[in-house]
């Protein structure tokens, strides 16, 4: 009789079912995880109130040459200051007869321009430093913790004032001096989220294991702070958009012609009382997308956040 056909079937191992549905089953998990915060961002209109007004600032950003009616820097002194609905201007024109409607659609991209660099690069630098100080501690943490302490006993837009005033008037000054002086709050968030990590079992796991600092530090401390930072992001773009526009309305940043939504309220305050359109409109244009993204990390700090979360 043979033997091996009266055998039972071998069934796979745990180590063949770790590979070939462990996987699978944690992309499971994590998709299931992406669509539970979409519905619970979903479920907050305010959120949802935000997210749209941004993506229509995105999309006239994009369409800008397609939406605007006039050239945003056609001059036409003989239509100078013509009330909203006069003489083909929907908003009304400026002090040089330029269509102020136009001017704000080609102000968004100079405004995600300068909101997209800072987004990227503050949270970059705090991150750097707020992982190394808390992470390697002692004489580290002090000296940056001490020069973060520094950079947040000014106030911003007087210290992006001062970097501005040292590197030149221009854009990308602009751009720099308001990372230099946006760097630190994320370097504070970075730093209390590394004081927590580093103590935790896994961490110490992984120093059994031969791992350095700047290994622990990149692949699993990283990875950790970044929700933190992401909300901290979309909470801190309306201040990033208005040091921007009260920059431009000092004349320190986006230089005439372009169509600043800063600069454009400072060319219009002279004539707020008699034509109150020309500040006026660029004024609400900030409101909008400053509440939007207020609205926006109010959502994702309801989601993101884990404390909130598991309540």
């Amino acid at each position: 009789m043979n033997s091996s056909a009266s055998a039972p079937a071998k069934t796979p191992g745990w180590r063949q079912w770790l590979t070939t549905d462990a996987p699978a089953s944690r992309r499971q998990a994590r998709l299931s995880a992406w669509y539970r915060s979409w519905l619970a961002f979903r479920s907050n209109p305010m959120a949802m109130f935000g997210l749209v007004i941004l993506l229509l600032l995105v999309s006239t950003a994009l369409l800008a040459p397609v939406l605007a009616p006039h050239d945003p820097f056609a001059q036409n002194l003989s239509t100078r200051l013509s009330a909203p609905g006069a003489n083909g201007y929907l908003l009304g024109s400026d002090t040089l007869g330029r269509d102020i409607l136009s001017r704000l659609i080609y102000g968004s991209r100079i405004t995600l321009y300068i909101v997209s660099l800072v987004a990227l690069m503050a949270p970059i630098v705090g991150l750097f430093v707020g992982t190394a100080a808390g992470y390697l501690g002692g004489w580290v943490d002090i000296v940056l913790m001490r020069i973060t302490d520094i950079f947040l006993a000014f106030p911003r837009l007087v210290l992006a004032l001062a970097f501005v005033s040292a590197l030149g008037a221009g854009i990308e000054n602009a751009v720099l001096a308001i990372v230099l002086t946006a760097w630190p709050p994320y370097a504070r968030i970075a730093r209390a989220e590394t004081l927590t990590i580093r103590n935790a079992d896994f961490i110490h796991a992984i120093r059994l294991q031969g791992a350095g600092a700047l290994r622990v530090i990149t692949r699993h401390i990283w990875p950790l702070c970044i929700s933190s930072l992401v909300i901290r992001v979309t909470l801190d773009m309306a201040g990033i958009i208005l040091t921007a526009a009260g920059l431009g309305f000092l004349g320190l940043g986006a230089q005439p012609p372009s169509p600043e939504w800063g600069a454009m309220i400072s060319a219009g305050r002279k004539f707020i009382l008699d034509h109150w359109w020309v500040a006026t409109m660029p004024g609400l244009a900030i409101f909008i997308v400053s509440l939007a993204f207020n609205l926006l990390g109010d959502g994702l700090r309801d989601v993101l956040d884990p404390k909130k979360s598991a309540r």
